[in-house]
């Protein structure tokens, strides 16, 4: 539900507009050096109003720490983080109820909760609550200082040229979608289990639940299915594991190979557009024309890389856990 991990465990709490959103992370391992500057660059790079096409809204985004740390190092025990939501506009949700977003939760958890869902910003389902996802993930970062992640956008609707994509949706006055690709390099080889817990079974489950996202494929991905097994295998040159190509995305059999963790993720357009639609209003039971006021992303693609590189991290942190790489007391 809203927990996720075996060893490096996390639970997600808070909505949109409510008091806070926050995040519990269990078995971070005693001793790590941690204060709240540590986890502010990746908190800011998620930050809306920072770039074109971002949302407006913005939050201080500074971590309260509520447990878990003491004489600023880890004390092995639950991790818990909080961070307040000032910058709300409510009244910009209340005026479109009527009519449930098309490409938003609202119809659904109101199916689903009877009602009872916190539907200002989208509550619970908003990427506000990724803000807790970075900040754990930037302390999996520090655990394993050895890996470098790197996440970018690599496309704006179909256009390399990111800049000319978001250009092309300005002028449309509608929202866009894009790729995000994000490369490990430092990895282990054996990091992962055959079949259920395969390294990119555990990572697709935390990468869809990043609002927006509706694919992932690692290494050559769907492109493999136009090639021949000759090209697409992996010649492997040395005792380390090397391999020639690397079409495989550094996971074979769901286990690291020891090479670069390649893998792209598709992110769909803001759903809150301000482009006229047609669609339900419940409490008439016809459809009509509306438009999404509010404050919304232009392209959520833009601030999703260091999300990504967050959840890889978390990921990676709690299989390193498990092949007992990363020591409990540090």
């Amino acid at each position: 539900m809203n927990s996720f991990g075996r060893l490096f465990r996390i639970s997600i709490f808070g909505e949109s507009h409510g008091e806070s959103v926050g995040i519990t992370i269990d078995g971070c391992p005693a001793g790590l050096s941690l204060q709240a500057e540590d986890l502010l660059p990746d908190l800011e790079r998620r930050k809306g109003g920072i770039q074109k096409g971002t949302t407006p809204r913005q939050e201080t985004d500074f971590p309260i720490f509520k447990s878990g740390l003491f004489n600023n190092k880890t004390t092995g025990f639950p991790l818990t983080i909080l961070f307040e939501n000032n910058n709300t506009r409510s009244e910009d949700y209340n005026k479109q109820r009527s009519i449930p977003r098309p490409g938003h939760a609202d119809w659904v958890a109101n199916q689903k909760f009877g009602g009872h869902e916190d539907y200002r910003g989208g509550g619970h389902f908003s990427a506000r609550l990724t803000t807790g996802l970075v900040a754990a993930g930037a302390i999996a970062k520090k655990l394993m200082p050895e890996l470098r992640i790197e996440a970018k956008v690599t496309e704006i609707g179909g256009e390399k040229d990111t800049e000319k994509g978001l250009q092309n949706a300005i002028e449309a006055k509608d929202s866009v979608g894009g790729i995000v690709e994000c490369l490990v390099t430092g990895l282990p080889v054996g990091l992962g289990e055959p079949y259920f817990d395969s390294l990119e079974s555990v990572l697709a489950h935390i990468l869809f639940a990043i609002p927006a996202v509706r694919g992932v494929e690692f290494g050559t991905g769907f492109a493999a299915a136009k090639m021949y097994g000759s090209a697409h295998n992996d010649a492997i040159e040395d005792m380390t594991g090397k391999t020639r190509t690397n079409h495989a995305g550094g996971v074979v059999g769901g286990i690291s190979n020891g090479n670069e963790l390649v893998f792209r993720l598709a992110v769909k357009p803001t759903s809150s557009t301000s482009k006229t639609q047609n669609s339900l209003n419940w409490e008439t039971g016809t459809t009509e024309d509306f438009s999404i006021k509010g404050r919304h992303d232009l392209c959520v693609a833009l601030r999703a890389p260091v999300i990504v590189e967050a959840v890889t991290a978390i990921v990676l942190a709690d299989c390193m856990l498990l092949e007992q790489k990363i020591k409990r007391v540090l």
